[in-house]
């Protein structure tokens, strides 16, 4: 067994310097070498691994549940819908008319460049493209044309694209009837002072036409 190995080792020398003129130490070195050139320029044209996903990209590619409708709403009870709780859907105004923007949570989401607007009527800022907080308002009086526009146009992408989940509940403040010093006004049901006094009279007047 020994000879036969011996027998092909020195056939392989005897064939590598008749076929390359190498000796079989120098042939083998370059061989070598031209297997960790082929490796290392593979390396850079092999395309990269795919990036492993973090949980956050995983959860951000699951579908988005369908939009919940809220109703009617006051702007205090929009405020929770800011994206400050993950589990709750993104919603914004505009001109009292909520809509999810769940699907815009890159822009609307935290971090987003239009985060400030979510959870309110923004109303204002967007006619405005305002980021001041005085603009964060469904309050749109004394806009100008340009102004009103704008904000319609704002109105025509969210009708478009977003969907329509609730409106929001003008709340009235109830204000008091100043009362005035010396009014004949009187609980409802009691007859104010200028009534008794003329009923009286009357009935003076009628007795006494009843004694002639």
């Amino acid at each position: 067994m020994a000879v036969e190995v011996g027998d092909l080792w020195a056939t392989l020398k005897e064939s590598i310097v008749s076929y390359t003129g190498l000796s079989p130490a120098t042939f083998f070195s370059v061989l070598a070498l031209a297997v960790a050139f082929y490796y290392t320029l593979s390396a850079f044209f092999s395309p990269p691994p795919p990036p492993r996903r973090s949980r956050e990209d995983f959860e951000e590619a699951q579908p988005l549940p369908p939009p919940v409708q809220v109703g009617e709403i006051t702007e205090e009870e929009l405020k929770v819908y800011d994206g400050a709780d993950p589990k709750k859907p993104l919603l914004m105004a505009i001109k009292g008319q909520i809509y999810d923007v769940s699907q815009g949570r890159m822009f609307y989401g935290p971090g987003g460049p239009y985060a400030l607007f979510t959870g309110k009527d923004a109303s204002r800022a967007l006619a405005k493209m305002s980021f001041d907080d005085k603009d964060l308002t469904g309050d749109i009086s004394g806009l100008g044309p340009f102004e009103l526009e704008a904000l319609q146009d704002w109105e025509y992408k969210f009708m478009s694209k977003y969907t329509k989940v609730g409106t929001i509940k003008k709340v009235v403040p109830v204000t008091e009837e100043p009362v005035v010093e010396g009014s004949n006004t009187k609980a409802e049901g009691e007859p104010s002072e200028s009534v008794v006094d003329n009923a009286e009279a009357s009935e003076a007047s009628l007795s006494d036409s009843h004694k002639e």
